[in-house]
């Protein structure tokens, strides 16, 4: 492909007389390129297909997605433009950790997340705004091992905040 468009080039500006044999050619070629470069980027907008988990927060249950890979957790819920309302996904962050941190880049639906420890434990949770790099992190007392976004004000309308518990939650890698 590269080769093809160094040859348009040269062809246009060494030899005036196959200009206008090759401009078709070039054309066609650069509306392929463009075309592909706008495919390729739907195909990254679009979300990988990810294991589906009922969680069980108190009288409530949320279908959540289960991001487990660095790829998964990097995509998360970019350019998603509706989420159920108690559907959510969860990062599994692996390695529990003193300080975890998300943020809403190409993120396009405001979101609550709420930090959980390894026993099931949400340690705090945090609403963020869409299409922002700000970081929202857990709190700095507790060890975090999971991360559950959902529609942003989900747990306060459900009476939910720090110190309940999560059932259902991915055994250990």
């Amino acid at each position: 492909m590269q080769m093809q468009v160094f040859l348009c080039i040269f062809v246009y500006i060494g030899n005036f007389q196959l200009r206008y044999t090759m401009i078709s050619h070039c054309l066609r070629l650069f509306l392929a390129v463009t075309t592909l470069a706008l495919v390729g980027g739907t195909v990254d907008a679009q979300q990988m297909k990810l294991p589906v988990i009922p969680l069980n927060i108190g009288l409530y249950v949320i279908q959540a997605e289960v991001a487990t890979t660095k790829a998964e957790q990097e995509q998360g819920m970019m350019h998603r433009k509706t989420m159920a309302q108690n559907d959510g996904m969860l990062f599994d962050l692996g390695r529990p950790a003193l300080l975890q941190c998300m943020w809403m880049k190409d993120t396009l639906l405001p979101l609550s997340v709420a930090f959980i420890d390894e026993a099931g434990k949400i340690i705090n949770i945090e609403d963020m705004q869409p299409q922002t790099e700000d970081q929202h992190c857990s709190d700095r007392k507790s060890h975090v091992r999971y991360a559950l976004e959902t529609n942003l004000g989900w747990f306060k309308q459900k009476h939910i905040a720090a110190g309940a518990t999560i059932s259902g939650l991915p055994d250990s890698r």
